[in-house]
């Protein structure tokens, strides 16, 4: 009878390295932004990347992504969501990389990156419509694209084509958005998500249907124009 091979152990078998990395998104001044970090050092020194890194031995994929979060952006205490793992093998210069990819939405009030000159909010440019998908653009604040580095405009890419897919079907929005809002600051997030105009009364309309809004009974304060209602999400949850 031929001879049967022992059994493989673990250290029979090349490791790949893990890293996360996470794309935290806000709608501020009318735009989707991203916060992203300056490289300083190899592969791609000077590039900007999404805040991210090596998953040490012993911690979780979701604990090494609150953790690259705050120690490259300086964020923490943030909604993660599992985004999507990305193990292309020539995808990393260095060697077998797999990436696992997380998305966190914060609202513009919270969305307060270090002030150093390397991290840096940035606005994001989506090239196509709908949920078409594909690689989108991180500008400055002159409007030129900012090189990313390894795959990250992909990875950003997903996020956004994720963020437009789930806005219709679930309350991903409203993480964008403080605990009391108007609708016309509600209108304002799903436009920016979409990249289009939505009609006034029909989302309104809409909104108020889905029985996930509250009126809180306070309206806008200090402001020069007719105070708009407050709102308040029922089940405040991204999922």
């Amino acid at each position: 009878m031929p001879q049967r091979s022992p059994p493989k152990t673990l250290a029979d078998w090349p490791h790949p390295s893990v890293t996360v990395d996470v794309v935290v998104l806000t709608v501020a001044d009318g735009a989707l932004h991203v916060a992203l970090y300056r490289r300083s050092e190899a592969p791609e020194r000077g590039s900007w990347a999404l805040p991210g890194g090596f998953v040490h031995i012993d911690e979780s994929l979701e604990d090494a992504a609150n953790r690259v979060m705050a120690d490259k952006i300086g964020m923490a205490g943030i909604f993660l969501e599992q985004l999507y793992t990305f193990g292309d093998v020539l995808r990393d210069p260095r060697g077998r990389v797999i990436t696992v990819t997380y998305f966190a939405l914060v609202d513009a009030a919270r969305f307060q990156v270090k002030r150093l000159d390397r991290v840096r909010s940035a606005r994001v440019h989506v090239p196509w419509p709908g949920e078409t998908g594909g690689p989108v653009e991180a500008l400055d604040a002159d409007g030129q694209p900012l090189p990313l580095f390894l795959d990250h405009a992909d990875i950003l890419g997903l996020a956004v084509k994720r963020l437009r897919g789930k806005l219709d079907y679930t309350p991903i929005g409203f993480q964008l958005l403080p605990l009391e809002f108007t609708l016309r600051e509600l209108q304002e997030v799903h436009e920016v998500i979409r990249g289009e105009p939505l009609n006034k009364d029909s989302f309104r309309r809409r909104m108020l249907a889905t029985g996930l809004l509250e009126a809180t009974g306070a309206h806008e304060r200090d402001v020069l124009h007719r105070p708009a209602e407050l709102y308040r999400f029922s089940r405040r949850s991204a999922t």
